[in-house]
């Protein structure tokens, strides 16, 4: 995949997220209540670790390889895509009104 396809993918993939976790509202509409429980324990440990991990180092390099070259046409055709339509809680409820 060429680097600006790729940079293109991961913009278009990012921007997706970020429209999917800022497209909702949440409100509490009840209080919740921890339920009554009596439980008895006598002592514990958690268990203890040493976790060692790995360096890792990401980069880029220049190597020689072989590609094939290809010679592409492009013709406009009429095709049908995706039409994503958002209307956030607000907006909703002002159209309601």
């Amino acid at each position: 995949m060429k680097p600006a396809i790729f940079k293109s993918t991961a913009l278009v993939a990012a921007l997706g997220a970020a429209l999917s976790l800022a497209a909702c509202q949440v409100e509490k509409t009840q209080e919740g209540e921890m339920p009554d429980v009596d439980v008895e324990t006598t002592g514990g440990q958690l268990p203890a670790y040493d976790v060692e991990t790995a360096d890792v180092e990401v980069g880029t390099r220049t190597e020689t390889v072989e590609v094939p070259e290809v010679d592409v046409t492009t013709e406009q055709r009429e095709i049908e895509v995706p039409d994503v339509d958002v209307t956030m809680p607000e907006e909703k409820e002002e159209s309601q009104n």
